[in-house]
């Protein structure tokens, strides 16, 4: 840990320091939890290191963490809540700043550690999933009064999927792994749905829809749960909030928590969207958002499942084509897989869509129970 001997010294830790260990659930930051004794007791912060590969503009990021932050303490302390445990806290530099620039340009910063609480990584029950879509709702309520225009866009055009096929298609013309003949079908699958990648985007730029304050990363490992109740506390990993769609977001957690198999399955036939779950976080979230969602956003919401599905099976396949240069694989048809998987189940969601719909109607209704 003598990397960290020079850092921890210019964050305002309370206490005296004992240990630190690794965390190794993530894949993006460095990261590490600190040990203090403050008093008779111990107290834990989160310390990272930001991956500027990924986020090439750090400071922008941090500049998004703590207006979304700030904006949130504040709404939490107004419907008495506990802004400490429901939200992230930035620990400042000594310098009062919310991250630390070392001399060899690696930016560093430091939240306080939520106790009592913890991740996980795969669905276990559908009540587990009611509670992160009840999060994530309340996430959006929360900061649906946040300009969303003040935050910077930190990855530039992170969730365009009309780009997205645009970036496809310039791949497949270079064809510079020389894949593309291996996967015109998936090729194909992609293109006759051309037409439908512009649909949430053309629904901003209308203004038909709102531009909102977006998360953009809402996996199941991205909501910390209350080890007591099982309910939801906060939403982690702010690095990738700014100004989106709303249904996005919804979308994505949707694709990875309804899944009945893993993003990257080989077994196609295990690959489908399990309708339970769907209603689950659907009832959850909607619960959270209803009021103050525009109707065209409800009226999209089992669309923007299939979109967002359709977007990131065509990133992993982008990915195949052009060498795997993007994402981290751990053999050669890693990517192809993963962008199999996903395009399985897009077809499975145009399958259920219309059951999907019901649901969410069902659900502005009063029909379905929470949590059913």
């Amino acid at each position: 840990m003598k990397r960290l001997d020079k850092i921890i010294p210019h964050f305002s830790f309370e206490g005296e320091y004992v240990g630190a260990e690794v965390c190794t659930d993530g894949h993006i930051n460095d990261t590490f939890f600190l040990d203090y004794l403050s008093g008779d007791s111990m107290k834990r912060y989160v310390l990272q290191c930001i991956n500027h590969h990924v986020f090439r503009r750090p400071e922008e990021v941090m500049k998004n963490i703590e207006a979304v932050t700030e904006h949130l303490r504040k709404k939490i302390k107004e419907q008495k809540g506990d802004p400490d445990r429901e939200t992230m806290r930035v620990v400042r530099t000594m310098q009062g700043r919310s991250f630390f620039r070392s001399p060899q340009g690696e930016y560093w910063r430091a939240y306080h550690f939520i106790e009592g609480a913890r991740t996980y990584q795969k669905v276990e029950n559908p009540l587990h999933f009611y509670h992160a879509g009840r999060t994530f709702g309340q996430f959006q309520h929360l900061l649906s009064d946040f300009p969303a225009d003040s935050l910077y866009e930190t990855i530039d055009r992170f969730h365009d999927t009309r780009k997205r096929l645009n970036d496809l298609v310039q791949v497949i013309e270079a064809n510079p792994a020389g894949r593309v003949a291996d996967v015109q079908r998936e090729i194909d699958f992609i293109l006759e749905r051309a037409e439908e990648t512009g649909v949430i985007v053309d629904l901003l730029q209308s203004g038909e829809i709102p531009l909102r304050v977006t998360h953009n990363d809402t996996k199941l490992n991205n909501v910390m749960f209350d080890q007591v109740t099982g309910e939801g506390i906060c939403v982690l990993d702010l690095d990738t909030v700014m100004p989106g769609s709303a249904l996005y977001d919804f979308g994505d957690s949707i694709r990875f928590g309804a899944s009945t198999a893993r993003e990257d399955e080989t077994d196609l036939e295990r690959v489908a969207l399990d309708l339970k779950l769907f209603a689950a976080f659907s009832s959850g979230y909607l619960s959270m958002v209803k009021e103050f969602l525009h109707s065209a956003e409800i009226g999209h919401l089992v669309f923007a499942v299939k979109l967002i599905t359709l977007e990131i099976g065509m990133r992993f396949l982008t990915d195949y084509l052009d060498g795997d240069r993007y994402f981290r694989v751990e053999h050669p048809r890693h990517n192809l897989d993963r962008a199999r998987a996903q395009l399985k189940l897009v077809a499975d969601v145009e399958a259920k869509t219309s059951e999907m719909e019901r649901i969410i109607q069902d659900i502005l209704d009063g029909q379905l129970k929470e949590g059913a």
